[in-house]
């Protein structure tokens, strides 16, 4: 699948050859979230969101259209649509037909998939096909038949769904890795504020790494930061996080934001940035994947497998800190922004377990 992204802005026009440049396109699929264009040229069949279908909608009003354009995050788009390419392709080689496919077939293709994925990835690829056979308006939806749900229901059952997901950053551990800074002193000012920004505010590393100056509002009190396009945000209304300052200068993130802001020069634009090889700080937003192995090199720094850490570590190392200091969920929903209530009764469980173990009844140092 040739993936082509073309930047700019469209105002509810019909994408014709006159108006964006593409040799024999064959689907072509439009989102207009983040002023962005995405163009997927010879992907057969695919039909989330498609524009030819929505615009010939003649039901719908033009500004009910700009709606359902931007109705997915771009990427949401990108995941469906490698997931469908995926299947696609396991359907060429199979010499068996994908659009529309038979139940059969896609329990084949699933169990295939088993061999070398988790149970819920399994899941998510059911979920795109799913999603793009109701988009391409099928009555009888393959992916919904008793055959389809019954495979699904005995790969989770034979591999399990439990998700070892990336180890906690608790506040003592995020203490001891502010106490091994190291590089030249712009790079420990900006990778001390992503640790303490990152831990406190509960933030995903996409959200951290795409912080715009325009985002932030200090006061005497502390740091309220709007977050765009935040995941659980589908609204795209922004999400705002409260930093308060805290008296201990050393894990304070609103001084280590203001110190990193001052000392980069930064007045306006990307937050986080990057450095030339002179040491130079760049214009453009640091990669969420450089918040990763900031976390990771960190981690490592203090005696930690930085396997076993990433960016995520912050955000799941506050929840359960907050857990451990007996913080109530409702408060530790609205920091982490979580929408669900049994991912931050998970973080509650996890904490529970190593503060209510019956050994400290059985040592005595139960006090």
């Amino acid at each position: 699948m040739k993936i082509l992204k073309i930047h700019g802005m469209i105002t509810g026009k019909t994408i014709t050859s006159d108006n964006v440049k593409l040799s024999e396109v064959t689907e072509l699929y439009v989102s207009q979230g983040a002023g962005k264009i995405m163009a997927y040229e010879g992907l057969d069949h695919f039909y989330i969101g498609q524009p030819v279908l929505i615009e010939n909608n003649k039901g719908l009003s033009a500004k009910a259209r700009q709606s359902i354009y931007v109705a997915r995050a771009d990427n949401t788009i990108d995941a469906y649509a490698s997931d469908w390419k995926d299947f696609c392709d396991w359907c060429s080689q199979q010499g068996q037909a994908y659009f529309p496919a038979a139940p059969e077939t896609i329990v084949n293709y699933i169990n295939d998939l088993a061999d070398n994925a988790k149970a819920n990835t399994v899941a998510r690829r059911i979920s795109a096909l799913t999603e793009n056979y109701d988009a391409a308006g099928l009555t009888d939806n393959p992916c919904r038949m008793p055959l389809v749900k019954d495979a699904l229901r005995g790969i989770k059952r034979m591999k399990g769904t439990l998700q070892q997901g990336k180890m906690p950053i608790l506040f003592d551990d995020l203490k001891e890795m502010l106490r091994h800074a190291d590089g030249h002193a712009l790079e420990q000012a900006r990778n001390r504020a992503i640790l303490l920004i990152g831990f406190y505010g509960a933030m995903r590393r996409s959200e951290i790494a795409a912080l715009n100056v325009e985002d932030l509002r200090f006061s005497r009190l502390g740091l309220l930061i709007t977050i765009r396009n935040a995941k659980t945000d589908k609204s795209g209304q922004g999400q705002i996080v409260a930093i308060p300052a805290v008296g201990d200068e050393s894990v304070d993130a609103v001084r280590a934001l203001r110190h990193w802001l001052q000392a980069a020069g930064i007045t306006t634009g990307p937050v986080f940035r990057g450095f030339t090889k002179k040491r130079s700080v760049r214009k453009t937003h640091i990669s969420d994947k450089s918040i990763a192995l900031i976390v990771k090199k960190y981690a490592e720094a203090v005696g930690m497998n930085p396997k076993d850490y990433g960016a995520h570590s912050l955000r799941h190392g506050f929840a359960t800190s907050a857990a451990q200091h007996k913080v109530e969920e409702r408060q530790i929903m609205r920091q982490t922004r979580h929408k669900s209530q049994a991912v931050v009764r998970r973080y509650i469980d996890e904490a529970d377990r190593l503060i209510d173990n019956p050994v400290f009844k059985i040592t005595g140092e139960d006090t």
